[in-house]
C-alpha cells in the first residue's frame, strides 16, 4: 500500500467517523430534550402525589371519591397550564364543572387550601396560578 492509498483510506475512515459523531451528538441532543420533559413530569407527579397526600383526612380514611377526584382534576389542570391564573369560576368552565355559586365557593375554599400547602399563588385577588 503506498502513501496516496494509505491517505485516502484514512480520510474515508475520519469522514466516517466524523458523520457517526455527528449522529451521536444529534441522539444527545433529542435524549437531553426528553429527559428534561420526562424530569418535569416527574416533578409534576411527586408535587402532585404530595398535595393529594396532605388532603386526605388525618384518620387515614381516604376522603369521599368525589373530593379526591375533584382535587385532582385541579391539580392536573395547574399541572398542565402552570403560567396560567385562573379564577375558581374560569377552573370550572375549563373542568365543565357547575358553575353555580355553591360550588364554585367549594372550589374557592379547595383554592385557598392548595395555595396555604404552597403548590399554588394567588397573584391577584381571586386568580390562582401554579406556584413555580
Amino acid at each position: 500500500m503506498n502513501i496516496t492509498e494509505l491517505l485516502a483510506d484514512l480520510q474515508a475512515e475520519h469522514d466516517q467517523t466524523a458523520a457517526r459523531a455527528n449522529e451521536l451528538r444529534d441522539q444527545i441532543q433529542h435524549l437531553t430534550v426528553a429527559l428534561t420533559e420526562t424530569e418535569a413530569r416527574l416533578a409534576n407527579l411527586v408535587t402532585t402525589r404530595k398535595v393529594i397526600a396532605e388532603l386526605a383526612p388525618a384518620s387515614g380514611q381516604p376522603a369521599p371519591p368525589e373530593t379526591n377526584t375533584a382535587y385532582q382534576a385541579i391539580v392536573n389542570t395547574f399541572n398542565q397550564h402552570p403560567d396560567e391564573e385562573f379564577r375558581a369560576r374560569e377552573l370550572h368552565e375549563h373542568l365543565g364543572m357547575p358553575t353555580d355559586e355553591a360550588s364554585v365557593n367549594i372550589t374557592r375554599s379547595r383554592l385557598g387550601r392548595l395555595t396555604r400547602q404552597g403548590f399554588l399563588t394567588q397573584p391577584g385577588r381571586g386568580r390562582y396560578q401554579k406556584r413555580t
